[in-house]
């Protein structure tokens, strides 16, 4: 597990861009209350979704509206129809810890 920053970094409903060993992460405070990292690009159109928009445990992408669950990285909404890699979070002593390894078995 790597850390990525502190809990207080990531205020609910947001998300923040990290980069780990030229892999870029989005690392997202769920309206659930947990936190989530999925690879910092869209399926469709290989943009950033860190800059898009946190709605309960999904993420969508600002550029044509892709939703992703945070939990599967499975596209909820066209035109996105791969998932993304979803990488496991710890969090300990209010830090944040990504392991690299995807849970979802998505590769891209």
């Amino acid at each position: 597990m790597i850390r990525i920053c502190s809990t207080e970094d990531v205020p609910k409903g947001t998300v923040i861009s990290a980069d780990v060993d030229g892999t870029t992460l989005a690392v997202v405070h769920g309206e659930d209350d947990r936190f989530y990292a999925v690879r910092d690009e869209c399926s469709h159109a290989a943009v950033a979704l860190s800059e898009g928009e946190v709605e309960g445990c999904t993420l969508e992408c600002w550029l044509h509206g892709s939703r992703f669950d945070l939990r599967t990285g499975e596209p909820t909404g066209l035109p996105a129809t791969e998932p993304v890699p979803v990488y496991p979070v710890e969090v300990r002593d209010g830090e944040i810890y990504v392991s690299m390894t995807p849970s979802n078995g998505v590769t891209r």
